[in-house]
């Protein structure tokens, strides 16, 4: 036999207290948060370059068949759609068959099929065809940001570099030459490796073009400043050589993430006598992102003019991009870099590369598109700004070929 309810009980009859308020979350209202922000920014952006975009597609590829009821879609792929069809330049972006023509473009994409700088696991000459073909899965339209890029800026894609297998001089010489080139015709350099000895002559490439002073942010987990490795300029090397330019200071080098057990000795002992800027993971997770980033910008910038960033993609913890030839655990997860690429580049830049994708290594495209993000992040976080182009007021020394 049950026990009677104890006096007070609710089953003895007695009136329940009244149920407190719960609150499992803040009180909010909705259309205060970035979500619904963004849906309405979206209303605000024109779609003119889709109409145009769809309207060359019908006349380069005919009209489609009768059959279809989107009189939009043309019988041969051309443009954005379909993700899975077409030729693939960065993007979908114009191929510029005749690379004088890259100053009519806000940006160009430059690829360098380079790899011989390469010490341990070879493969990135392959990283600019890997992160171009992922890159048909991306739309130019980013949520969060209210940007779309093919509404607000014009790219193209240069094709790439000629370099010559097993030949570090010549093709840091062909590099050097293509970049100076498009920072030449004002529009901004995007490089994709490759491996990372091409930071040297592409940062070379934009020096040689201006009398002002460049700093340089650089991602990475590696600190790449030692003189010589295996007796060559390889890809532990780029910023020895960048900052023995006479215009760019390895006092405005600034190295994030940089940690693990792959940092050689002979690069820290250089970087210690440079007097570089050097951040570990555990520094920016102390200080966090924001205040990270204005560490950065305020060494990159000081008594500078310019600044270039470089990102190695083995700067993220390599779980997310195992397609590199050096990789390293323990670096950035990539939302939190994505985040502090944003918030570095948001002032302009004047040029960019992502190193080290190697497509033979990586799994599922992962890190081919990590790298194609990483590249639309700093685009977007330019447009939004209103920072896109402003690198054309340092090129006081244009090349012509």
């Amino acid at each position: 036999m049950r026990d009677a309810p104890a006096k007070g009980h609710r089953r003895a009859g007695v009136a329940p207290a009244p149920e407190r308020a719960r609150r499992h979350h803040p009180n909010f209202a909705i259309k205060e948060m970035q979500g619904w922000k963004a849906v309405e920014k979206e209303g605000t952006i024109s779609e003119d370059g889709w109409r145009a975009e769809q309207k060359w597609a019908l006349e380069m590829g005919l009209p489609g068949a009768d059959i279809l009821t989107d009189k939009s879609i043309p019988t041969f792929a051309r443009g954005e759609l379909p993700h899975f069809a077409g030729i693939n330049t960065f993007l979908k972006a114009p191929y510029v068959e005749n690379v004088r023509d890259v100053g009519k473009y806000d940006a160009a994409v430059v690829g360098i099929p380079f790899d011989s700088g390469t010490t341990y696991r070879p493969g990135t000459r392959f990283g600019p065809q890997g992160v171009r073909r992922i890159s048909a899965l991306y739309t130019p339209y980013n949520y969060e940001l209210g940007v779309d890029l093919r509404e607000q800026m014009t790219l193209c894609d240069a094709g790439d570099v000629f370099t010559i297998p097993a030949n570090l001089e010549k093709s840091f010489d062909q590099i050097t030459r293509g970049v100076s080139h498009v920072a030449s015709s004002g529009a901004l350099p995007i490089m994709i490796g490759g491996d990372h000895s091409i930071g040297f002559p592409c940062v070379r490439g934009i020096a040689d073009v201006t009398s002002k002073r460049i700093g340089i942010i650089h991602f990475d987990r590696h600190i790449d400043i030692q003189e010589k490795d295996l007796d060559e300029r390889m890809h532990t090397t780029p910023w020895y050589w960048a900052t023995n330019l006479p215009n760019v200071s390895a006092t405005n080098l600034v190295q994030l993430g940089i940690g693990g057990w792959q940092v050689p000795r002979y690069g820290v002992q250089e970087a210690r006598k440079r007097g570089t800027n050097v951040l570990t993971i555990d520094d920016i997770e102390k200080i966090g992102l924001e205040k990270t980033a204005e560490i950065a910008l305020e060494l990159a910038w000081k008594d500078a003019d310019a600044v270039y960033v470089s990102f190695d993609v083995d700067s993220v913890d390599c779980g997310f991009v195992p397609g590199t030839g050096w990789p390293e655990p323990g670096g950035f997860l990539p939302r939190e870099v994505l985040k502090l690429l944003g918030l570095v580049t948001a002032p302009g830049i004047c040029g960019l590369e992502v190193v080290e994708v190697s497509p033979p290594y990586d799994t599922s495209d992962i890190t081919a598109l990590f790298a194609t993000r990483v590249i639309v992040e700093a685009l977007g976080s330019m447009v939004a700004h209103g920072t896109l182009g402003k690198h054309k007021a340092i090129i006081d020394k244009p090349v012509t070929f």
